[in-house]
């Protein structure tokens, strides 16, 4: 068993599903058939009893996607359309699915709003911070106050 890739009727890859392992090409999947009442029906056939034809949903593809596409897309129009003992690397049917645009988009870091939480951190830390440097300054205060003390005991012990 192996993966293969599942697109839609655009070509558009959508999401890997498990086949044999000796699967190949290109087939459709479909829609299924509902039954007068809304159930789905079993797909016997290509017709229901009905004689509805069923919709096509999109296809498995029996060849792997390449690597470094963001939007993998399946050339179905250039698959259908190769002719008997036409040599074409498999892979060259895969293209990528969005512009340079898209692309651009997708790979800029965009900055992003502050989270409440961390917002809220960053507060504390300054809070944090600034008790700090009051205790120096009390601790700094405290010491030139006992030193204007001992100077003064000095001056009325002379």
């Amino acid at each position: 068993m192996k993966a293969a890739p599942k697109v839609n009727t655009d070509g558009l890859y959508t999401e890997d599903t498990i086949v044999d392992d000796i699967f190949s090409g290109v087939v459709p999947f479909y829609e299924p058939l509902q039954d007068s009442k809304g159930n789905e029906q079993v797909q016997g056939s290509l017709e229901t009893s009905a004689g509805e034809q069923p919709t096509i949903a999109g296809y498995t593809v029996g060849i792997p996607v390449p690597s470094g596409l963001y939007l993998p897309k399946f050339d179905l129009e250039g698959w259908n359309s190769q002719e008997e003992g036409e040599a074409r690397d498999p892979s060259s049917y895969w293209m990528e699915g969005l512009t340079k645009e898209e692309i651009e988009e997708l790979t800029t870091p965009h900055p992003q709003e502050a989270n409440p939480l961390d917002l809220l951190g960053e507060e504390l830390a300054f809070m944090k911070l600034s008790n700090i440097e009051q205790q120096q300054m009390i601790a700094t205060l405290g010491a030139e106050l006992s030193a204007a003390k001992l100077e003064i005991i000095d001056l009325k012990g002379v």
